[in-house]
């Protein structure tokens, strides 16, 4: 009796969750800062007397990251929530990568990774073979 409710409940959380976009590397990341902040707000508050207005609007990031959480994994929009995750990805990419830089071709918009500390270089574009400019 009780495994055929949980069925029907996981049965129910499957159809709602059908065409939703749900969770992925972006949403674990805003999930763990809006823990992270309420964590360090509630710290704020017990240890420092003053910390309460601190407090108060670190509580009040961490909401805003959760509900914009919330907002991702439920949203229909599931290419726009895919570009979102694809530049957050490559934004932590280039965080790692100290040894590399990375442009966008301004013909078609492929990014080139090119090495650091050459000064001005010519880029060419593996994929058009558009030859452009920039510092590295």
């Amino acid at each position: 009796m009780l495994r055929n409710f949980f069925a029907r409940i996981r049965e129910g959380f499957r159809r709602f969750m059908w065409g939703r976009y749900g969770v992925d590397q972006l949403g674990l990341c805003l999930l763990g800062g809006a823990m992270g902040l309420s964590v360090v707000g509630w710290l704020l508050s017990v240890i420092w007397r003053g910390g309460v207005l601190v407090s108060a609007i670190l509580n009040l990031l961490a909401y805003g990251a959760l509900i914009y959480y919330l907002f991702r994994v439920l949203s229909r929009n599931l290419d726009a929530r895919r570009r979102e995750n694809r530049r957050f990805q490559n934004f932590i990419a280039s965080l790692r990568d100290r040894d590399n830089r990375y442009y966008r071709c301004p013909h078609c918009h492929q990014t080139v990774r090119v090495p650091k500390g050459r000064g001005k270089i010519k880029i060419s574009c593996p994929k058009c073979s558009e030859k452009f400019i920039r510092k590295s």
